[in-house]
């Protein structure tokens, strides 16, 4: 009998850190039958040529925000694009279940208000067919996709659910209300939750300007509540912790020493948001060798690290722009008007010399100048390890231009598209040895990648393509790393810390979950805006070229970066 699918002539990076081998992939009912020296099976019902091609295993990105998108849309877009067949959502401690009826408004405007995802979307998108956790698994179930969804319980939906008003307003639990959000976690879990989120970070803001419920959780309820995993011996704790944005030096040692007990005594990991901030450039240091010293507690601390920096993307369509504090600029923005009479505006050379015309006083010229040493013309390719050359001042000093003609004129590229690039978190070095260094760690997981969020002004969904391109291929400031060292931390690492054996190499048993790549060609693309979302709502996408196929279960999703209309894709339950 002919088997189903036949991967041939390849060089295949498996996802163990083995080095790269050219050998055919034999796959039979969504599975990888044999791994098979070249021409060895010649009888398959489809072929997939990899001659003189990348052969990896679908990448696995465990932090997403796609817990809305996921019940209305059915391609999970632009993490889908990345060569990606299984994410994760219900990050961060914000999700949309258990909800109380009449309550779901609140649940919008906190993820809203933490992920920048349009509440018109989400209100417009989402049929609020569940009021627990298992009851969103089960409508979840009902659905398909071109990758795999695991979703995880998040702290702030549980907790307002519980204690009402007190526990959007981040008041102290009592005992028997630990122990009722410690049941709905238990059930959720025992149901096929990946994980129990928290958000911690008082960045974390819902849109009526509360921190996310569970901010200030004191140790009896985040102790109490994560008894729920220890007792079921699965599941994963993540959060996004107190400092990890620099607002606040002290705390994230303390937060990495509950952790660190928290995992000991449950015997589970937990994974948290790591990232360099400027204010103290070296703490992540500090936080990951404490990570690793607390192996010798019992405790499996993962830092979860972004392989670029965490960047504002400025443009006239994007939330932020360079310009919102110029008054012109802003009273513009607030007419709303259609794009067309917008764009026809901002061509106009009498309103353009009145923003580059901008001279202000004070503080404001100071943040506006340092503003300029920090903000990059994005370029095509994207540029996400820019030296100074290509800051908005170091273009200036070279060119004799005042820096805001320089970022009107990049603004004004691909019809009126431009976009200017502002990095925010990891990049207090002006380069990325640090992000290596991280990297390498033994500790560190790959993640943060955030698709499905922050969609007026940050697209880093498209990361599983960069740590290819930039990392181990394009790097021209310093080192790059070995292809099988990062096709395995987005594959077989990322897998098995969410606890998911069945996929994240290519070997006989796996999910047939493989990417085909032109990896000599393999490039991002510019980000663009598009109002593809309900309600028609904006978001930033990218695309990437040089995924010549991605398969899921054996079924070939994407060809040459474009849809087949194959939904193989399922409900991952832990």
């Amino acid at each position: 009998m002919a088997h189903d699918l036949l991967i041939a002539g390849g060089t295949v990076v498996d996802g163990t850190g083995e080095p790269a081998c050219r050998v055919d992939i034999v796959v039979d009912d969504g599975l990888i039958t044999a791994v098979v020296d070249p021409g060895t099976v010649t009888d398959a019902i489809d072929t997939l040529d990899a001659s003189g091609l990348l052969v990896t295993p679908g990448f696995v990105d465990i932090h997403t925000h796609f817990d809305g998108q996921a019940t209305w849309d059915d391609e999970l877009a632009p993490s889908a694009w990345h060569g990606v067949t299984t994410i994760v959502m219900g990050n961060c401690g914000v999700g949309f279940a258990p909800v109380e009826d009449g309550k779901q408004d609140w649940l919008i405007g906190l993820m809203e208000g933490v992920e920048d995802i349009p509440g018109t979307a989400l209100a417009e998108g989402i049929n609020w067919e569940w009021e627990t956790f298992p009851e969103y698994l089960d409508v979840l179930e009902r659905r398909r996709w071109p990758v795999d969804v695991g979703a995880q319980i998040a702290h702030g939906p549980v907790r307002a659910y519980v204690m009402g008003e007190r526990g959007a307003r981040n008041e102290p639990a009592t005992a028997a209300e630990i122990e009722q959000m410690k049941q709905i976690v238990k059930d959720a879990i025992g149901a096929g939750a990946l994980g129990f989120s928290m958000s911690r970070t008082i960045a974390h803001i819902a849109i009526d300007g509360e921190p996310v419920p569970g901010t200030f959780a004191a140790e009896d309820e985040i102790f109490g509540i994560g008894a729920a995993l220890g007792e079921l011996g699965k599941g994963i704790v993540e959060l996004a912790p107190t400092g990890v944005a620099g607002e606040d030096l002290i705390s994230p040692a303390r937060e990495v020493d509950w952790m660190r007990r928290l995992s000991a005594a449950t015997g589970r990991p937990v994974t948290f948001a790591l990232l360099q901030v400027d204010s103290a450039p070296e703490l992540w240091r500090e936080l990951m060798e404490t990570s690793r010293q607390a192996l010798e507690d019992g405790a499996d601390l993962r830092p979860q690290v972004a392989g670029r920096p965490t960047g504002l993307l400025s443009g006239f369509r994007t939330t932020y722009c360079l310009f919102d504090n110029i008054p012109e600029f802003a009273a513009l923005k607030a007419r709303r008007l259609p794009w067309e009479e917008f764009k026809a505006t901002v061509r106009d050379p009498a309103f353009r010399a009145t923003i580059v015309g901008y001279r202000p006083d004070g503080a404001t010229a100071q943040q506006l100048s340092d503003a300029f040493a920090r903000t990059f013309v994005l370029g095509d390719p994207p540029d996400y390890e820019p030296g100074y050359e290509k800051s908005l001042a170091g273009l200036a000093e070279a060119t004799g231009r005042a820096p805001l003609d320089i970022a009107y004129d990049a603004m004004l590229e691909v019809d009126c598209e431009g976009l200017l690039y502002v990095p925010i978190l990891s990049y207090s070095n002006g380069n990325l040895d640090h992000v290596r260094e991280m990297l390498l760690h033994p500790r560190a997981a790959v993640g943060l990648a955030d698709g499905g969020a922050h969609c007026g002004v940050i697209c880093d969904a498209s990361m599983p393509t960069y740590m290819l391109t930039h990392w181990t291929r394009d790097r021209c400031r310093g080192e790059t790393l070995p292809l099988e060292f990062v096709v395995r931390k987005q594959t077989h690492d990322t897998a098995r810390l969410y606890g998911m054996t069945d996929r994240g190499t290519i070997e006989p048993g796996m999910l047939a979950d493989v990417n085909v790549i032109d990896y000599d060609n393999l490039r991002l693309q510019p980000p663009e805006v598009i109002n593809d979302l309900p309600a028609g709502g904006t978001r930033i996408v990218q695309r990437a070229a040089g995924y010549v196929a991605t398969v899921k279960r054996g079924v070939v999703t994407y060809r040459n970066g474009t849809s087949t209309g194959a939904r193989p894709g399922q409900l991952v339950r832990g």
